[in-house]
């Protein structure tokens, strides 16, 4: 496994104040990094147990890598996974279900009728439960993915899983999608530092403008539904400051009037918006009704219960659901007018919850 880009030693003096940490898509997400840059990540001087890489704030990672050594404590495993870049420990919490100890002489005494053929209840919870004991009990040479925050341990830096798993991968379909992946990931986003001079701020045109203050009027008033008529006069400052540049030292010159420039601004940032995902519209009609991707909790149950009932069907069962199969689905149970970006929203929040996961490329499942 080749690395794209050595990683950047950090400089306390340079470290972006926390206030513009929010501001990075990688701070709300499980980096797929290499363990060689886990390991050497620079931890924040302001707040414990944030790392940077690269000028990016990072405290939770997804790795997947072969467990090459194994420890077992009563309460919780201890692996050692190599993706290949190098080695890190991975302490993986047991399941209370897992700790549970089970009396034969229960379990052979009451349930005789399952020996019969009969359905007992009991018996098929005790195949589940061996079922989830063997994707959670790995040895050595087995693929295990994990993810977790990063924390440092007696000066051993070691990921705390909040989910793992065992990944069945006879002809590493698996790893050779990590290995496609990861590299792009870098490329596009891990590589790139994280923009936060004041210049760049300077420099927003004014649709930026006007959709950092609508973004903004959404987090702060949890808004799930809106009309245009509604955010309209957020956006009057903006054309107030651009007719005041334009008129000094120069005349009048015939052109749209300001009601007419509020409202073009308005449309070109809501199509934007819906562009990117950020809003939708569940029915078209005269009365335009807005949702915000982030908020509509009907939205978001939808897809859940999507993915939990095809990754049952067999066609789905090994590799996930794909995007498209979600997305066609999603029009025909929920609304015809969501497109792909609203839904890659909604994937990437269920997954940064653990509510799902994302088994290669564009399929996801549930555990």
């Amino acid at each position: 496994m080749a690395k794209t880009q050595a990683a950047a030693v950090e400089d306390p003096a340079e470290e972006p104040p926390s206030a513009m940490w929010g501001l990075d898509p990688v701070f709300s997400a499980f980096a797929r990094l290499f363990v060689r840059d886990i390991l050497h990540m620079t931890e924040s001087t302001q707040v414990p147990g944030i790392y940077f890489y690269n000028s990016h704030p990072i405290y939770k990672v997804d790795v997947l890598g072969t467990v090459v050594y194994k420890r077992e404590r009563e309460d919780f495993f201890c692996y050692g996974v190599d993706d290949g870049t190098g080695v890190i420990n991975c302490l993986c919490w047991k399941n209370d279900r897992l700790k549970e100890e089970e009396d034969p002489n229960k379990s052979e005494g009451k349930h005789s009728d399952a020996a019969q053929g009969a359905f007992s209840p009991v018996i098929e919870l005790k195949k589940l439960k061996q079922a989830q004991q063997k994707l959670c009990c790995l040895e050595i040479g087995e693929l295990l993915r994990v993810r977790g925050p990063v924390k440092t341990s007696r000066q051993q830096r070691e990921i705390m899983a909040s989910a793992y798993y065992k990944v069945n991968d006879p002809v590493m379909t698996a790893q050779i999608a990590w290995m496609m992946e990861v590299p792009q990931l870098y490329r596009l986003c891990y590589d790139k530092p994280l923009l936060h001079s004041a210049t760049s701020v300077t420099a927003l045109t004014p649709i930026s403008k006007a959709k950092d203050i609508i973004q903004t009027f959404f987090k702060q008033r949890s808004v799930s539904v809106f009309r245009p008529y509604d955010v309209q006069d957020l956006l009057q400052p903006l054309i107030s400051c651009q007719t005041q540049t334009t008129s000094v030292d120069e005349e009048p010159v015939a052109g749209p009037s300001v009601c007419q420039q509020l409202r073009q601004l308005l449309r070109e940032t809501l199509e934007i918006l819906h562009k990117e995902g950020i809003i939708y519209r569940k029915v078209k009609s005269q009365d335009e009704v807005y949702q915000v991707t982030a908020q509509d909790k009907d939205l978001l149950i939808t897809v859940k219960d999507i993915i939990r009932e095809d990754s049952k069907r067999e066609k789905y069962a090994e590799k996930g659901c794909h995007i498209l199969h979600i997305l066609s689905a999603v029009r025909q149970r929920f609304s015809l007018n969501v497109n792909r970006a609203a839904l890659e929203r909604v994937l990437k929040s269920l997954e940064c919850n653990s509510d799902i996961i994302s088994t290669s490329g564009d399929h996801y499942t549930m555990f």
